[in-house]
C-alpha cells in the first residue's frame, strides 16, 4: 500500500464524476470506474480496461484500491468456511460462510475486535482496534460469495452482521455497505435477506428505522430481567430495557418488520420459570420472534448450555403465548466459527 495515495473506493459517484471532470474527462468514465469498483469488484485499477492506457496511468499516480484478501481457511466438518481477513494495515477480522442446501449466509465483522464488553463472547476480549470502512465490509461478501459459488455452485443468499463487532457503532460505514450490496450498480442483492444484528443501541436503532433501508433487525437479549442482562452484558447498564422497547416499538412503526430476539439459555443464569415468563412478557411488548442459540463454549466452563428440557419449556410458554420461537443449532464449532467464538486468534 502507498500511504500517500486514496484508496478510490473511498469516493462515491458524485465525487467520481467531479473528480473526472476536473481532470477534463467525461462524466461516463466515472459511471465506468463505479462499475468496476461495487459491480465488478476489481481488485486494481489496471483491470480497468475500458479505461485508456493514459487515464489508468493518471489514476495510478493518485489512487489505489486496497483489497481485504483471506488470510487463512478453516473448513468445519459440517461446512462452514471461517475465513482470517488480513486488511491492508495488516490488522485481521473473521467472517464466516455458513452453507445450507437452500441458501448460503455470509456472517461478517463491522469492526477490528468489539467495542462492548458481553461476558460470554470471545470477541468482546478483544480491544476494539478500528472500525472497518465500507469497501472492506463489501470485500468481506464478495470473498464469501466467491466462496459460495466455488464450494457449492450457488451465490450468496443472505448477509448477518453478527460477525466481530457491533454494527452500529459502526453506523455510517456499515449502512453505506449495505447500500453498495443492495443497489443495481453493486452486488443487488436484496435488503431483505440482510440482518443487522445489534447488542441494543436504542438511539441507532431508530436511526436505522429512519434510514428505511429495508434490511432485518435482530437483537442479542438473553435475559428480559434487567439485573441479569446487565451483568451478561454490562455496557447495557446504559441502555435500560424500556429505553430498547421504546427504541423496537418505533423500528415497527417505521419498517413494519418484526425483531428477531437472540437468546442464549445457560445453565444455572437464565434457567429457572422466571427467565422464561420474562421473556414471554417481552415478546408481547414488540412484534417480534425468538432465536433460541445454541452456546459455543470459549473458556473452561463460567458459562454451560442449559438442558434441553429447559430449552423445551422456554419454547413451549413462548409457543402458548402465540410467539414464533425457532431453535437455532450452531455452525463451525469445530473451528470456532460459531456465534460468539470469533476471537481472531491471528
Amino acid at each position: 500500500m502507498n500511504e500517500n495515495k486514496k484508496d478510490i473506493r473511498a469516493l462515491s459517484l458524485n465525487e467520481l464524476e467531479a473528480y473526472f471532470s476536473s481532470i477534463g474527462e467525461k462524466p461516463f468514465r466515472a459511471r465506468q470506474v463505479y462499475d468496476w469498483l461495487w459491480n465488478k469488484n476489481a481488485r486494481s485499477l489496471s483491470e480497468m480496461t475500458n479505461l485508456s492506457k493514459p487515464l489508468r496511468e493518471k489514476l495510478e499516480k493518485y489512487f489505489v484500491i486496497n483489497p481485504a484478501e483471506i488470510h487463512t481457511v478453516q473448513k468445519s466438518k459440517d461446512g462452514t468456511i471461517k475465513n482470517a481477513i488480513k486488511l491492508h494495515d495488516g490488522n485481521i477480522v473473521e467472517s464466516v460462510m455458513i452453507p445450507t442446501p437452500k441458501r448460503t449466509t455470509a456472517c461478517v465483522s463491522s469492526q477490528v475486535g468489539c467495542s462492548l464488553d458481553c461476558t460470554f463472547c470471545a470477541t468482546a476480549r478483544l480491544i476494539r482496534m478500528r472500525n472497518l470502512s465500507p469497501a472492506e465490509i463489501v470485500d468481506q461478501i464478495v470473498l464469501i460469495d466467491e466462496q459460495s459459488r466455488k464450494y457449492h455452485q450457488k451465490p450468496l443468499s443472505n448477509i448477518v452482521f453478527m460477525g466481530m463487532g457491533e454494527p452500529l457503532l459502526n453506523y455510517t460505514a456499515v449502512t453505506e455497505a449495505i447500500r453498495k450490496i443492495t443497489e443495481d450498480k453493486g452486488l443487488g442483492l436484496s435488503p431483505r435477506r440482510i440482518t443487522v444484528s445489534t447488542s441494543g443501541i436504542p438511539k441507532m436503532i431508530m436511526k436505522l428505522a429512519d434510514d428505511t433501508l429495508k434490511v432485518k433487525l435482530a437483537l442479542s437479549l438473553h435475559s428480559a430481567i434487567e439485573k441479569k442482562r446487565n451483568q451478561l452484558m454490562p455496557f447495557s447498564k446504559k441502555f435500560p430495557l424500556t429505553d430498547i422497547v421504546e427504541a423496537l416499538r418505533y423500528w415497527y412503526s417505521r419498517t413494519k418488520s418484526r425483531i428477531t430476539f437472540e437468546y442464549i439459555v445457560w445453565k444455572g443464569i437464565n434457567d429457572q420459570e422466571e427467565d422464561i415468563k420474562a421473556l414471554a412478557e417481552f415478546c408481547k411488548k414488540v412484534p417480534s420472534k425468538v432465536n433460541l442459540i445454541q452456546y459455543n463454549s470459549i473458556d473452561k466452563g463460567t458459562y454451560v448450555q442449559a438442558d434441553i428440557d429447559v430449552i423445551e419449556k422456554y419454547v413451549s410458554l413462548l409457543e402458548k403465548n402465540n410467539i414464533v420461537v425457532k431453535i437455532r443449532k450452531s455452525r463451525g464449532e469445530d473451528i470456532d466459527a460459531a456465534c460468539g467464538q470469533l476471537a481472531n486468534k491471528h
